[in-house]
């Protein structure tokens, strides 16, 4: 059953990290809390392995998604490479200090991130015409941020990066694509750093390397693998309104839901 529910998982998080750019990792964090709780995974660390997971399967779900998206030419790489270096170091010291947080406060915080960038994208005002994008110092310190935030929350950045992306005039579908490349360095830092900070921690659940767990990932990806695809393609096909307010309402059901578990 739990196998069941994981694959089922990975398909709408691969088919959600296609269409919103999101990683997919903002629906697996709090059904992976919910199925380790089930196994009666130690509240110690159930929310460290949750985000842990989440970060690992982001990684082989990006590159699925990347290559959906790339097929369209929306990526923008230009932004990519100039915000990359303050995702990196971001992603790495969230994952740092996901190590002092308690796993209840993790979960507080993951719920209350989501209820302020549903909010965001709901009712966000549009932006002034003249807004662009920030110098290099202004890029790395929102690099630097959306890699923190995302890490430890244990999301491919999209969350934010969309928004940020959005608000610097970025059309939406432009934004998405590139969030979902954004997302891979993301997971690729923040998987490093909660696999070193796991590593010999007590009352982990069996078969996981640090705080990521192996066969829950395996189960998660190879469905977020084939479905990240589908919802890249839908992303050109849906109006940028209608999908900037989709984001929005999801994000507000799953945090309202996760709060209150």
């Amino acid at each position: 059953m739990d196998i069941l529910i994981l694959f089922s998982m990975g398909a709408i998080a691969g088919t959600l990290a296609g269409l919103l750019g999101i990683g997919g990792g903002i629906i697996i964090v709090p059904v992976l809390a919910l199925v380790f709780s089930a196994q009666g995974v130690n509240v110690d660390v159930l929310m460290h392995v949750s985000i842990g997971t989440s970060l690992a399967t982001i990684v082989i779900t990006s590159i699925s998604s990347i290559r959906a998206h790339q097929q369209h030419q929306a990526i923008q790489w230009a932004v990519f490479r100039r915000i990359t270096p303050g995702v990196l170091f971001g992603a790495l010291l969230g994952a740092l200090l996901a190590k002092f947080i308690s796993g209840d406060n993790l979960q507080v915080i993951f719920g209350v991130f989501m209820l302020f960038v549903a909010a965001q994208m709901i009712f966000g005002n549009t932006t002034e015409p003249h807004r662009q994008l920030p110098k290099t110092l202004g890029m790395f310190m929102a690099g630097t941020s959306i890699g923190t935030i995302s890490s430890l929350m244990g999301v491919g950045g999209g969350s934010m990066s969309v928004p940020f992306l959005t608000w610097c005039n970025i059309a939406i579908r432009n934004a998405v694509a590139t969030s979902s490349a954004i997302g891979l360095p993301i997971a690729i830092a923040g998987v490093s750093g909660f696999i070193l900070t796991g590593w010999g921690v007590e009352h982990r659940p069996l078969w996981s390397l640090g705080f990521v767990n192996i066969p829950a990932f395996f189960s998660i990806v190879v469905a977020s693998t084939l479905f990240a695809p589908v919802g890249a393609r839908l992303t050109h096909r849906i109006p940028p309104r209608r999908l900037r307010l989709f984001f929005g309402f999801f994000l507000l059901i799953l945090s309202v839901k996760f709060l209150y578990v």
